[in-house]
């Protein structure tokens, strides 16, 4: 199989305070390995590591230790043919204040070979975005509808996208989801990774959920995979002694395991979404 995303005990340690020698953990041994054509939906509280994570699959941040890599590359040596391929759009607009939309597309069709101005004023408009405005005429929506249109400009074949619909209406959302896969020029599927708290939104796109806490993968699992062998089960007494492949226990009063199917057998319980197996994992 071919990965578009791989880390390998991706680490990084930050200083806890800037008069303090004492470091915490922003990402803890993180493996990851992304299939080409995937729709990754990564989730997880407020401080767990995911906007760290993407910056550093991205190369804009330096791991403690561990390396990553996008579509083949190191992601800190991303060859311009690597970079032509990429799509990111963060978290706070990143924008040129001064510029309208149109400078910006300009600005970067003439950094990168395949930016389509066509596309990206068909997205525009259905986003109802003008183009002729200045990124600080904007609304915070309307920033981020720019970013979105930036990042999807080169028709990219990996997409990061760190919460890029959290100020935008629900009409809004429905033509970025569409627009994330409807707009592809080339014939090859486009892997994302999209980081939100919006999991209804995430639920009708994703092939593959990524749930991280303080900086740890804990559970990446197909989605049809999820919904079809997840279960929670009831277990006020200790849990039973299984693999970390066959339980994902949740410590608090009452006891609930989280256990797959087709690893332990008849476990009953109940059927799971997304927003269940949030709850769990970081009760």
């Amino acid at each position: 199989m071919t990965y578009a995303i791989e880390a390998r005990q991706l680490t990084l340690d930050r200083r806890a305070d800037s008069w303090s020698a004492a470091r915490t953990r922003a990402l803890d041994g993180i493996d990851l390995h992304v299939p080409e054509g995937a729709v990754v939906g990564l989730v997880g509280r407020n401080g767990a590591g995911k906007t760290t994570l993407l910056r550093t699959l991205l190369g804009l941040v330096t791991p403690t230790r561990g390396q990553s890599r996008l579509l083949g590359a190191p992601s800190l040596d991303l060859p311009d043919a690597v970079r032509e391929r990429l799509g990111y759009a963060a978290q706070t607009p990143d924008l040129f204040r001064r510029l309208t939309g149109l400078s910006h597309l300009e600005e970067m069709a003439a950094v990168y070979a395949h930016v389509s101005l066509k596309v990206a004023a068909t997205l525009a408009a259905r986003l109802d975005l003008s183009l002729g405005k200045r990124a600080d005429e904007l609304s915070l929506g309307d920033q981020q509808k720019l970013s979105l249109v930036l990042a999807l400009a080169n028709d990219p074949d990996v997409l990061l996208l760190d919460e890029p619909m959290a100020s935008l209406d629900p009409l809004s959302r429905r033509d970025v989801l569409r627009a994330l896969f409807g707009l592809r020029e080339r014939p090859e599927p486009r892997t994302v990774l999209i980081s939100s708290h919006l999991l209804a939104d995430l639920e009708r796109i994703v092939s593959h959920v990524l749930f991280l806490r303080e900086g740890r993968v804990q559970l990446f699992i197909g989605w049809d995979e999820l919904l079809e062998h997840l279960r929670r089960v009831s277990c006020p007494q200790r849990p039973p002694a299984l693999s970390p492949g066959q339980l994902h226990w949740s410590a608090h009063d009452g006891g609930q395991l989280l256990v797959d199917t087709r690893l332990v057998p008849a476990p009953g319980g109940a059927c799971l979404d997304m927003t269940d197996v949030m709850e769990l994992l970081n009760t």
